[in-house]
């Protein structure tokens, strides 16, 4: 298995993502940056939706500004939703 400093974490965001059961880049390739946020923001309340891209890039192999336009909106509403449910 990878571990997540592989795609780039830092050791604050390991230990989040370790914290709510990730604890691999496969384990994370396979939830989603969806799933992943939504327990992240569980635990978390103050994650933001910046988080939501950085998981998406890295799950990609990419940088948060090689995401597309309509990638990153499809993440901001999701995110909006989401932020929603939780308040």
């Amino acid at each position: 298995m990878a571990s997540l400093s592989e795609l780039g974490f830092g050791k604050t965001m390991e230990k989040k993502l370790h914290s709510v059961g990730i604890h691999s880049s496969e384990e994370l390739k396979k939830i989603g940056s969806k799933q992943a946020v939504f327990r992240l923001k569980e635990q978390y309340p103050n994650t933001c939706v910046v988080i939501l891209y950085y998981l998406e890039a890295a799950i990609r192999g990419v940088e948060i500004k090689q995401l597309d336009d309509t990638c990153k909106a499809e993440l901001k509403a999701y995110f909006k939703q989401l932020s929603t449910i939780n308040n």
